[in-house]
């Protein structure tokens, strides 16, 4: 018989074994403080967690019914009806057990009407329901059943977390890992401990020694390395080549840097972060439409993720370096920035203030006030600057 992946036979069982997220399950984290509640109301909430993949969603689950020692279901939204929860329901009430608790990978694979149908089992706490998902819970959950769940938002794993659970793979495999290799596992993994343990162990099984290198974990990827040590002066060149391509309008250059971020693992989140901020910074007011697209970028990685979502960050860059360009924007924002460090909170000027009460209205506020006037309405110390240049 096979083994189980390592990534199966490290899942923590305990909280104290938990690695990463420290704002959630550290000693004062919402889940810590919920679990320890638990022990004596023996209430815990139904909950969202909301994050990307590999954070430890299904995990968290596991140790929460582990812990509140429930008997635990875990379902993936993409192959469960509601008639299968029903089902498990049914049983373990007939059987007089503790409430189950509930696990829904991928809740946002729901659609409105098996929400609907769950909603009346999350409301009458015939189960704990936990549902994970990677897309916004806002978006993709209905209205009634966020209302009745807690949402937790889950970050993407740390390079030291990484480190943590690369070394228990290690324990467990028996073997050593160069730094180099290790830190190009670290890079390529993108914060996904189960890619970082999946790599590790197809790694393991290619190395001849006691000790994984740079190749071996180069050859499970099925990549090579590229020069991106995100630690390093390279990983800086080539994101700044990347955005002054796009500011000079060099589509081809743009192109290849993106290219370049991409083969060397760079997150495709991170790139569309950087180009929501470049429509902003450097297109501006010229082709205000370019801030529109660039979400649509990154809400498109967000949605379709790696490799796919490489197309669509093509698509924005030659938008992107196309468009005009226009700082003035940026630039009057910074310009007024600098005076409210350099003067503070200047008095503002009395027809603009708001007069909810009739003392504010006696004492002069908004008195006056014309919604369509040409005068300034800054400070009295700036009266007459201007910030914004067309």
């Amino acid at each position: 018989m096979q083994n189980p992946p390592l990534a199966q036979l490290l899942r923590p069982k305990k909280l104290s074994s938990f690695v990463g997220q420290e704002k959630l399950v550290g000693k004062n984290g919402i889940i810590k403080k919920l679990l320890s509640s638990a022990k004596k109301n023996q209430f815990f909430p139904s909950l969202i967690f909301w994050g990307p993949p590999g954070s430890g969603k299904t995990t968290l689950a596991r140790i929460i019914a582990n812990t509140l020692d429930r008997p635990f279901y875990e379902f993936s939204a993409v192959s469960t009806s509601i008639k299968d929860i029903e089902k498990i329901i049914n049983t373990d009430q007939q059987k007089g057990l503790f409430v189950p608790v509930v696990f829904i990978d991928e809740i946002h694979r729901f659609n409105k009407a098996q929400q609907d149908k769950l909603l009346p089992h999350v409301e009458n706490g015939t189960i704990l329901f936990i549902g994970a998902t990677t897309e916004n819970p806002s978006f993709e959950v209905i209205g009634p059943l966020l209302s009745r769940t807690r949402v937790v938002i889950l970050e993407q794993l740390e390079n030291k977390d990484l480190s943590k659970i690369i070394a228990n793979g290690l324990k467990t495999l028996k073997l050593k890992i160069n730094i180099k290799a290790k830190r190009f596992l670290i890079d390529s993994s993108n914060g996904d401990a189960r890619v970082a343990l999946n790599i590790l162990e197809i790694a393991s099984n290619l190395t001849t020694h006691k000790t994984i290198t740079e190749k071996n974990v180069s050859q499970a990827m099925q990549r090579e390395q590229y020069a991106f040590d995100k630690q390093g002066e390279e990983y800086y060149n080539v994101i700044s080549a990347f955005i002054k391509s796009m500011r000079a309008s060099n589509v081809d250059s743009a192109l290849y840097y993106l290219a370049r971020m991409i083969a060397a693992g760079q997150d495709p989140l991170y790139i569309a972060r950087r180009m929501v901020v470049f429509a902003s910074e450097d297109i501006g007011m010229a082709q205000p439409t370019a801030l529109v697209v660039a979400n649509e970028i990154f809400r498109a990685c967000e949605t379709i993720g790696y490799p796919e979502c490489q197309e669509n960050l093509a698509h924005g860059v030659v938008y992107l370096s196309l468009a005009k360009k226009d700082r003035s924007a940026y630039n009057a924002y910074f310009l007024a920035l600098d005076d409210v460090k350099k003067f503070g909170n200047l008095p503002i000027p009395m027809e603009i203030r708001n007069a909810p009460t009739k003392l504010m209205k006696g004492l002069g506020y908004g008195k006056d006030y014309n919604p369509y006037t040409t005068k300034s309405l800054l400070p009295i110390k700036l009266k007459g600057k201007t910030y914004y240049k067309k």
